[in-house]
């Protein structure tokens, strides 16, 4: 019998335009730059925080290091509020430390340590680049005198690996499972040459002398593109869908919510992308720090308003905050509550918690439900087993600084923290669109 082989269904732009953004940001500081590039062909100006802020009505970004913040007052004003998309930039890896090369066994090896709570079985025995930012010293350095400047890096090309232990010299793993010590198990080869040098590597790679690379911010990344995936093309797999896939919700309903003077409700529209969530968020760039904070009272400031008015601008503005949500895993049915089975393709999550390691609350719940029905967008709802904790967002961290209200929602996943997550192939499109309709929304009066 002869096989046929279909062609396969054509993959929803805004899905090709997720594993795009996705492919060109495999760093936080990549990330960024993704979104700065996106934002800035919306007309949206970088300004300077150190440079006294823009009075003038218009479309801005702020950008501190792995964290960007993007608005527009350009037909709305900060006396009727903000209404906010809140997600981060980072996602569990391995990166690189200060002095990290050494030799075992005749391999060169680069150290690394865990960043987040990544599940490190995902990592081995994959093709790894590496990433980041790397600051090198212009000029003359050899007085102290030099300029110093950083530089993004990404080598999309199989430069580690780290291998895992055949299963002749570790028969525990059937009757144990596999168990790995961060320390031991997970140092990258990149190599036989016992001469490896990181440092020389990245001056030829820079173009620059090794003696003027005087730090660096870097990780590794998984060389597997984006790939709708699944016999009935239903799944989208990619690495860093956790948080990425939010982050570039947000930026895409930013940009579609100020493409229209027409489309102003008065409120401000704004998206906060911090770094250094997987962590704890505190950070400079992280959402437990003062930044948006800071950045609401200049945008508030620069417009006029006194301090009082300010506040009350707050009390009147909402956050959404996008991050990923766990699916019902198909091989763990009963880590799940049983009455919150939560599915792939079956639309965006808003997600509950009573600890409050979930912002959300009933009348902005509300607002969720009421703007996801006007636009026919399927919703799901989250909540944890009483037995087994759950993690936290940006969200509870915002409502705590700000006192704002807050609520937390996202897209269904499995393979969360792992190096290669999965997700509903319709489901990024549908996230898209309900942000795009919350920067537009009013909030409940209750």
């Amino acid at each position: 019998m002869e096989q046929t082989h279909p062609l396969p269904a054509p993959i929803d732009p805004v899905l090709a335009d997720l594993g795009a953004f996705i492919s060109a940001s495999p760093s936080p500081f990549h990330a960024v730059q993704s979104a700065v590039r996106r934002l800035n062909d919306a007309g949206f100006v970088r300004i300077d925080e150190q440079a006294p802020w823009p009075t003038a009505p218009g479309r801005y970004l702020i950008v501190r290091d792995g964290s960007v913040i993007a608005y527009s007052t350009a037909v709305s004003h900060p006396q009727a509020g903000f209404r906010i998309i809140g997600a981060h930039t980072d996602s569990p890896n391995l990166r690189l430390r200060p002095q990290p090369d050494r030799t075992s066994a005749g391999f060169s090896q680069l150290a690394v340590e865990v960043y987040g709570g990544a599940l490190l079985n995902s990592w081995l025995d994959r093709d790894l680049g590496l990433s980041g930012r790397v600051t090198v010293e212009t000029g003359s350095g050899k007085t102290g005198s030099g300029t110093l400047e950083t530089i993004l890096i990404a080598l999309d090309e199989p430069l580690l690996r780290v291998p895992q232990l055949a299963i002749h010299l570790d028969r525990s793993i059937a009757a144990e499972g596999l168990r790995l010590n961060p320390q031991q198990h997970m140092t990258p080869v990149w190599g036989l040459d016992p001469d490896l040098d990181i440092r020389n590597f990245l001056g030829k790679r820079l173009n620059v002398n090794a003696e003027a690379i005087l730090s660096w911010e870097l990780m590794c990344h998984d060389l597997t593109e984006p790939r709708v995936l699944g016999a009935d093309q239903s799944l989208f797999a990619a690495p860093r869908l956790d948080n990425q896939l939010s982050c570039h919700a947000a930026v895409t309903a930013l940009v579609a919510a100020t493409a229209s003077d027409s489309d102003s409700t008065n409120t401000v529209p704004l998206i906060c992308l911090f770094d250094h969530e997987e962590v704890g968020s505190e950070s400079a760039s992280g959402a437990a720090g003062s930044m948006l904070e800071t950045v609401l009272e200049r945008i508030a400031i620069a417009a006029g308003l006194t301090r009082e008015q300010y506040f009350s601008a707050l009390a009147s503005s909402v956050c959404f905050s996008a991050d990923g949500a766990h699916a019902t895993h198909p091989n763990y049915v009963e880590r799940h509550e049983p009455s919150h089975h939560i599915e792939l393709g079956a639309g965006p999550v808003i997600k509950h918690n009573e600890s409050r390691r979930y912002a959300s609350d009933a009348p902005g719940v509300a607002l969720i439900v009421e703007t996801a029905n006007a636009c026919s967008i399927p919703l799901q709802h989250f909540s944890s087993r009483g037995d087994i904790p759950c993690g936290s967002t940006i969200g509870p961290v915002t409502a705590a600084r700000l006192g704002m209200r807050t609520i937390d929602l996202g897209v269904a996943q499995l393979s969360m923290h792992s190096a290669r997550e999965l997700c509903g192939a319709t489901d990024p499109a549908l996230f898209t669109a309900l942000l795009t309709a919350l920067l537009r929304s009013s909030l409940p009066n209750s």
